[in-house]
Order: C-alpha cells, then structure tokens, then sequence
C-alpha cells in the first residue's frame, strides 16, 4: 500500500506540474531582436482608402457660408426643437457616392487627401478657396483569438497600429501566439491574409503594421494553450479533487493499518 500511496503522490506532483507550466521568454516578449538605443526610420507610409460601405463624413466650408450651404446635407428640423444632424455619405456597391449639386462621385479606392483634392477641383467653379473637411464614421477592427478582451473596437481618426488595436483588446493572453497573427483584409469582395511578427523589430515594414478599415486580427494559440483547452478547468479541478481524495483515503488507510 505504501507503493500505491508514493506512486499516487508523484503523479499529484507532476500532474501540479504540468498544470502551472509557463511559457517561456521567446514565446511572450515583443521587439525580441532590438538593441539599446538602436533606431529606425519608419518608411511604411499608410493612408487609408475608402471602400464599398464606407460612411464617409464630408463638411465644406467657405468665406460665404451661404454659398457653400448647398454642399452639406442636414437632416432634422430646427423649427421643431431638433438639433440638425449632418447626413453621411455611403460608398455604394459601384463605389460611389451621391454628392449635392456635383452628383456622382467615384471614391473607392481614394484616400482622404485624394478626395479631398478631387472635390476642390469639381467645387471650384461654385466655391472659392473651399475648406473640406473629411471623416471616416465607420472605422472599426475586429480581434479575435487569445486576447484578454476580444471584440470589434471603433477607431477615431484615420490609422491605428496593430499593436495600438491589440492594446484596445487587452494584449495577448499569455497562451498567445505572438510571431504568427494573422490579418484578414478586404478588397472590395477578395480577402487578402497576411502574417505578421510581434516579436521583430520589422513588423514596422509589414504591410498590415498599420491597419485598414474592417481588418479581422486573429491570435492563434500556442501549444500550452492548446493543452489548455484539451483539459478545461473542470477537468483540471476534477483530476485534482480525485488525487486528493485517493491520497487522503491511502492515508487512512495506512494509519489504520498501523
């Protein structure tokens, strides 16, 4: 009996064992291969570019307020009591907008400056030295996989990083795969995947660094969270109660016999 109560008690240990298991360094650390005070020059320039069910936010202004009136579109009543609420412009499946007073305007695939410029040259004839403001309402990323917080997350502004967007999640979980995320990217109907290290210094030259409009980020998870999810924590907590249970029953046992 005293065999069975030792070999009870080594499997405890090392089930304990395997059960708290860390990951190692390589497996959780960022920007593994940077120096003490090394620097590099961020050449990957990132503009975003309007999509088929963009929202886009178009605001033009002028000395005159008059003569720029009929370019913005204002829903609401003000003789009511309402508040006046600008109208969105959305990016149909031809990749166009319907502009007041201009009309059709193909936007897909330009960014804000270049939108901005082509509606300066078609209001010039209406407008002198009209100010165009420009605005992308519907600018969300989408994490998924082993991060604390997954979710879909709205971005203010016109870029975000991966690692900013990762940040809105929480960060990784530890059980994170961190030198294989994946980015699925849309072109207007063709997904696109694209990898990317967190762990080098170079993820600054991926082409997925700086995200897009609707990108899905997902975290894959690394062996120990796979084990993990193999032996979920009831199973964990019923494997632990049982080699208790048998380890205080051999116990007893003993004593009595004794």
């Amino acid at each position: 009996m005293l065999k069975v109560f030792i070999r009870f008690f080594l499997f405890f240990l090392g089930a304990t064992f395997l059960l708290s298991c860390g990951a190692s360094k390589e497996e959780v650390v960022y920007f593994q291969d940077t120096g003490n005070f090394e620097t590099q020059v961020n050449t990957n320039i990132f503009a975003i570019k309007f999509k088929v069910d963009d929202l886009i936010e178009i605001y033009v202004s002028s000395l005159n307020p008059e003569t720029s009136a009929p370019f913005n579109l204002f829903r609401g009543d003000p003789n009511r009591g309402g508040q006046p609420e600008q109208v969105d412009y959305l990016v149909d499946q031809a990749g166009e907008i319907d502009f007041p007073v201009i009309g059709k305007l193909k936007v897909a695939g330009l960014s804000p400056d270049e939108l901005r410029t082509l509606l300066r040259d078609r209001l010039s004839e209406y407008l002198k030295d009209p100010i165009i403001n420009i605005g992308l309402r519907n600018f969300t990323v989408t994490i998924l996989g082993n991060v604390n917080n997954p979710g879909t997350y709205p971005v203010s502004g016109e870029q975000i990083t991966i690692l900013e967007a990762i940040g809105l999640a929480g960060d990784l979980s530890i059980t994170g795969v961190r030198d294989n995320v994946l980015v699925i990217r849309d072109y207007t109907g063709t997904k696109v995947y694209n990898r990317i290290d967190l762990t080098s210094k170079n993820m600054t030259k991926s082409p997925v660094y700086y995200l897009s409009q609707n990108d899905v980020v997902y975290i894959e998870p690394n062996k120990r969270g796979i084990s993990a999810s193999a032996l979920d924590t009831n199973t964990k907590a019923s494997i632990a109660t049982t080699i208790i249970s048998v380890l205080i029953t051999s116990a007893v046992i003993l004593a009595t016999r004794n």
